[in-house]
C-alpha cells in the first residue's frame, strides 16, 4: 500500500532549524525525522512512499537520492566513471538499504495540505492508501489501524492519540476554587488528531468542491467527509510526538540518545501495537486539524 506524507511546509515555528532545511529534514539521531517516518511503516510491509514536496523541495530530493546512492557499500569505477552497489561480503553490508520507491512531487511552496495531497492523485495508483504528516512519530500499529478501517468501511480514518505534555493540569471549580492539580501528566487528556490516515481513492471527489490549493486538508476536506458520516477515529494510546518547536526536536533528541525511543518500531522484532481501539465518530469540526499560514502549521487541537 503506498503510503503520501506532506512534506511541504515550511516549519516556521522551528525556524532555528527550518532557515536551512525542510522541516521533515531535521534531524533525530542524525537522521531526518522523515526517515524514521518512512521506517516505521517499512516495519510494517509498506514500503511504497509519495512525499508532497514544497518548501525546499530540491534538499529533499536530494537526501533521498543520496541516500539510495551513497547508503551502504560503494564501489565506483573511475575508468567506467559510474557508480555501482556493492554487493555484501560474508552475507552482510555495512548499512543495509530499504525496499523503498519514493515519488517525490513538486506541489508548489506555497500550497496548502489539501491541495498538496490533490496534487498527488495521479501517483496514489486509485487504491487505498495511507497518508501522514512530516513531522509526527510514533509506534501506532498500522495493521491494526487498517483492520478497523476496513471494517468500519468509511472513506477515511484518522488515528487519534493523546500528545506528551509538559504542562500541569488545573481542576477548577466555576468559582475559581482550584480542587486538583497533577504536575506534568504523562499524556494530556483529551484526544488530537495524530495524523496516520487511511484514505480510500472514493474521497478526493467526495471533497473535490471543498478542496482546492488555498484549503488546509483538516479545514475543508476533514470536516466534510465528518458531515458525510465518512470520517472515522481510531484510537491510538501509545506514543505518538510532534516537532513542532525546538524544545519537541531537543525532547526527541534526548529520548533517542537515551534509548527510549518507542517510535523506532524498525528495532523492534515483535512490534508491539497499541492493543485498543474503537469504532468512534469524529466529534466536532474544532477537532481535526491544524491551521494556520501555508506549511505552518499549529498544535493539533482537541477532538
Amino acid at each position: 500500500m503506498k503510503v503520501a506524507i506532506f512534506a511541504g511546509g515550511k516549519g516556521s515555528r522551528l525556524i532555528e532549524e527550518t532557515r536551512v532545511r525542510p522541516k521533515p529534514l531535521v534531524e533525530i539521531g542524525n537522521r531526518p525525522i522523515l526517515w524514521h517516518i518512512m521506517q516505521h511503516y517499512s516495519a510494517h510491509g509498506h514500503h511504497e512512499f509519495v512525499l508532497a514536496l514544497g518548501y525546499m523541495g530540491d534538499l529533499i530530493k536530494k537526501y533521498i537520492a543520496d541516500l539510495c546512492q551513497y547508503s551502504g557499500n560503494l564501489r565506483v569505477d573511475f575508468g567506467q566513471r559510474e557508480l555501482f552497489g556493492q554487493p555484501a561480503l560474508n552475507g552482510a553490508d555495512n548499512e543495509p538499504r530499504p525496499p523503498w520507491v519514493v515519488d517525490l512531487i513538486d506541489t508548489g511552496e506555497d500550497t496548502m495540505t489539501g491541495g498538496r495531497l490533490a496534487r498527488l492523485r495521479p501517483y496514489l495508483g486509485g487504491e487505498t492508501f495511507m497518508l501522514t504528516y512530516g513531522d509526527g512519530v510514533s509506534n501506532v500499529d498500522l495493521k491494526a489501524l487498517m483492520e478497523f478501517h476496513r471494517a468500519h468501511g468509511k472513506l477515511v480514518t484518522m488515528t487519534m492519540v493523546r500528545p506528551l505534555t509538559t504542562f500541569g493540569h488545573l481542576a477548577v471549580r466555576e468559582d475559581g476554587l482550584v480542587q486538583g492539580f497533577q504536575e506534568k501528566p504523562e499524556t494530556a487528556m483529551d484526544w488530537i488528531n495524530g495524523g496516520f490516515f487511511v484514505i480510500e481513492p472514493e474521497a478526493f471527489d467526495a471533497v473535490a468542491d471543498v478542496n482546492g490549493d488555498e484549503i488546509m486538508w483538516e479545514n475543508g476536506p476533514l470536516p466534510r467527509l465528518m458531515e458525510m458520516g465518512q470520517l472515522m477515529a481510531y484510537r491510538h494510546p501509545g506514543f505518538w510526538y510532534c516537532m513542532d518547536h525546538l524544545a519537541d526536536k531537543r525532547r526527541l533528541e534526548e529520548m533517542w540518545k537515551n534509548g527510549n525511543r518507542p517510535w523506532a518500531t524498525w528495532e523492534d522484532e515483535t512490534r508491539a501495537g497499541d492493543g485498543a481501539s474503537g469504532l468512534r465518530r469524529v466529534g466536532d469540526g474544532a477537532g481535526i486539524g491544524r491551521g494556520g499560514h501555508p506549511g505552518d502549521w499549529v498544535r493539533y487541537q482537541s477532538l
